[in-house]
């Protein structure tokens, strides 16, 4: 992975920029004199009120994540069952990093292990790339090799269908989905494979590590990306991960089979399968040691359209399984019913209104010269940050992250104004009945192209389907 330590002169005057503003917060909760106004001051009571619930849940994520450390070091100290995994790469123009992709998962060299490429009706150079590829691979015949390297060409008929077409073909018994833009870390499956120890597991989901990280707007995802992955512990706890994403999931595939296959109706197959999963009253897991590096947008634009089919695919999933909210059912997670769901749900009601709360809480603060609030914020956020580099399993891969701790803070609410945008835009497309096709953004590549290894062979198999 190439890790574009170096910051662009962006970056620079994002991170110079965002301390400036920092610092001058501190000094002002130095140097301001407190003013007294009983008009605003409950202001911030009123705050606090409505951030309640979010508060909550975020003390109790915090309070169980001791368990899953603890749960962490038992996996490693007992024996794992080997698996047979099937891992499906579905592609659709995916020219530019599906060879790496590939060859990424083959460097794996998991024990038992078979890799299925999904050609979703591509019309750039993927079918020519791959084809050659597995060529390459079968004419070297490598008689040690456990790894089969299928392929299946389609049709265009969507991200769902391609996978339900792979988990068809699949010969294990485990499913790993990783999108076609990513790499995978050696360790991996091994890693992700220990999880459905429990037979009550059907799905897991892996550590996604955003790995272009040189423009302001992609070290942003990968803030974002360490935060948001780092409370899936927590989720993990309660066996409750409901937002599983298909750049790094694992299924078990009776499961699948059991709960009728991805749904091509929703954009965001992935999360609709992880609450679906969950809904059948299967656990669901997290594998911090799983590890797929992913490319995130690298403009504005593709960035706003990506969080756009998120959130409507997130809402769609959650109008179709309306009954998991406050569902007494023994089979459902209280935890999930009660707290994630719902605040889920709030914090989206929130959003629509953070302009209006942080106008009034940006107010109180310099009506009254209070910054000691904002102050604390700043700190506990930094240290929450620096101790999510510290307890990755790829912290090193974070370490570029370590200057951008004390300003996250200002980083977050560009994030917020991002899904503030998609939230608008996904209500109006539900107001007007309208459906929301699959956005495609320039790519460049996480790495350069390497050689094929020495090591490893493909067995070929094209199947041709309309």
């Amino acid at each position: 992975m190439n890790n574009n330590r170096l910051f662009s002169p962006g970056s620079i005057l994002l991170l110079t920029g965002c301390f400036l503003i920092t610092a001058t917060v501190f000094c002002l909760a130095i140097y301001a004199e407190r003013v007294n106004s009983s008009s605003i001051g409950n202001i911030k009571l009123w705050m606090m009120v409505l951030l309640s619930p979010v508060i909550l849940k975020f003390a109790l994520q915090l309070v169980v994540l001791p368990f899953h450390f603890y749960r962490e070091w038992l996996d490693a100290s007992e024996e794992r069952n080997l698996h047979k995994v099937s891992v499906l790469i579905p592609a659709w123009n995916e020219q530019v990093g599906i060879i790496k992709t590939i060859q990424s998962v083959l460097d794996t060299r998991y024990a038992d292990l078979e890799v299925i490429v999904i050609n979703d009706g591509s019309t750039d150079a993927t079918h020519e790339l791959v084809s050659a590829f597995i060529d390459d691979y079968q004419a070297k015949k490598y008689a040690k090799s456990q790894v089969e390297l299928k392929y299946i060409r389609l049709a265009n008929g969507g991200k769902a269908r391609a996978l339900n077409h792979g988990v068809r073909m699949a010969g294990g018994d485990i499913i790993f989905t990783i999108d076609a833009d990513s790499l995978m870390d050696k360790n991996a499956i091994e890693n992700i494979v220990g999880k459905f120890r429990d037979p009550n597991v059907g799905a897991v989901a892996g550590n996604v590590i955003v790995g272009n990280r040189s423009k302001p707007i992609e070290l942003i995802q990968q803030l974002e990306y360490l935060c948001g992955f780092f409370f899936k512990r927590s989720d993990g706890v309660f066996n409750s991960v409901h937002i599983i994403g298909g750049a790094a999931a694992a299924y078990r595939k009776e499961v699948l089979i059991q709960v009728g296959g991805f749904d091509k109706k929703i954009i965001t197959e992935d999360v609709e399968m992880s609450i679906r999963i969950l809904r059948a009253g299967y656990k669901t897991k997290y594998a911090a040691g799983a590890v797929v590096f992913t490319e995130g947008p690298s403009d504005w634009n593709s960035l706003c359209n990506q969080r756009l089919r998120w959130k409507f695919g997130r809402i769609l999933t959650y109008i179709k399984h309306k009954e998991l909210f406050f569902s007494t059912q023994r089979q459902h997670s209280p935890y999930l019913s009660f707290i994630l769901l719902p605040i889920s749900l709030y914090v989206e009601l929130l959003l629509l209104c953070e302009g209006i709360i942080l106008g009034l809480f940006f107010t109180y603060v310099i009506l009254t010269n209070d910054y000691i609030p904002l102050v604390l914020l700043i700190g506990f956020v930094s240290c929450l940050i620096w101790s999510q580099i510290l307890l990755d399993s790829k912290y090193k891969s974070h370490s570029n992250l370590i200057l951008f701790a004390p300003v996250a803070w200002l980083l977050f609410y560009i994030v917020d104004a991002i899904e503030c945008l998609a939230l608008a835009r996904s209500l109006k497309r539900l107001y007007n009945r309208e459906n929301l096709e699959w956005q495609k953004w320039v790519r460049v590549g996480l790495v350069n192209h390497s050689p094929i290894s020495d090591t490893l062979v493909g067995k070929k198999a094209i199947a041709e389907v309309d």
